[in-house]
């Protein structure tokens, strides 16, 4: 069977919809309709059906998905081998204050390290992330969490990512030496949006200890987030590498709170069945050696 018909199919299967398939293919819908249309005939059985508007798989069709993704899997890999594993594309998922703020280094060490490799950098909230390392999308996943959604991947904690509590130097808060909860009560926050997974893990902690806050403002942008306490808008709790800069520069003060709930881990997924190049292979390293040198310094 002609790999182009899997990779159609396991599109088709991705968007629920031969229209959007097909836009995402740059095909015509009639040649996508076609070629799963083929592929059913192939195997003797409906591999897709029609729920109202939304399309799904059938167990069969399940199956076969799975199937097809290890083949175009070790497709990839055999063209990799070929090409004696210094090309190629490595496909990493992770979140925004990863993206800009942690995995830059490593991107700037695989290319010295694999001129000819193509890195192609994705960000996603973590639910997408998962389902995408699930269905081998991305090679590999980084982001912040205390467990993982999906028991089936495989999980690498990389090491312990704390969250802070940031204000501008000059706030009263900054003053103290020690905060608890109750200092934060009536504080105003600047967050990110509202899929955001520290976000939520902190207000939900304010309201079961009745603490009263409002929402000053609602930034997608980091950057933006951290302008904004800079200029006395308010507070907020971001991931310490992405306020590491400020912190130390003493534009934005670090308050000394600390809280058992208020840490992530920086963990890698993968998924299990999926073979791992030789550049994926050196970034896992490079991610590995980095944190324990910096254990060890601590």
């Amino acid at each position: 069977m002609d790999l182009t018909y899997m990779r159609t199919f396991r599109e088709v299967a991705k968007r629920q919809s031969f229209t959007r398939a097909a836009e995402e293919l740059g095909y015509a819908q009639s040649s996508v309709t076609m070629q799963i249309q083929k592929i059913e005939k192939e195997y003797g059985v409906t591999l897709m059906e029609r729920h109202g508007r939304i399309l799904r798989l059938t167990p069969p069709g399940e199956e076969l998905l799975k199937l097809f993704v290890e083949i175009l899997d070790l497709y990839d890999r055999s063209k990799e081998t070929i090409a004696q594993q210094i090309g190629g594309t490595l496909t990493i998922g992770t979140i925004d204050s990863l993206a800009a703020f942690y995995l830059p280094p490593f991107l700037q060490q695989l290319r010295t390290t694999f001129p000819g490799l193509n890195i192609h950098l994705q960000t996603e909230q973590e639910a997408n992330l998962v389902s995408k390392i699930r269905d081998g999308e991305v090679d590999i996943g980084l982001m912040l969490d205390r467990s993982t959604t999906d028991s089936l991947l495989e999980r690498t904690i990389i090491r312990d990512e704390p969250l802070v509590l940031v204000a501008p130097a000059d706030h009263p808060l900054a003053k103290l030496t020690n905060i608890t909860l109750q200092d934060l009560n009536n504080c105003e926050l600047i967050v990110s949006e509202e899929s955001c997974i520290y976000r939520s893990l902190f207000e939900n902690l304010l309201r079961e200890h009745g603490i009263v806050f409002r929402i000053g403002f609602e930034l997608s942008n980091l950057e933006a987030i951290k302008r904004c306490v800079r200029n006395g808008l308010g507070i907020a709790l971001l991931p310490r590498i992405v306020a590491e800069e400020e912190i130390e520069r003493g534009n934005l003060a670090e308050l000394p709170f600390a809280h058992p709930e208020i840490h992530f881990d920086l963990q890698l997924l993968i998924h299990p069945k999926k073979w791992k190049s030789l550049p994926l292979q050196s970034l896992i390293q490079m991610l590995q050696a980095d944190a324990e040198a910096k254990s060890v310094t601590l």
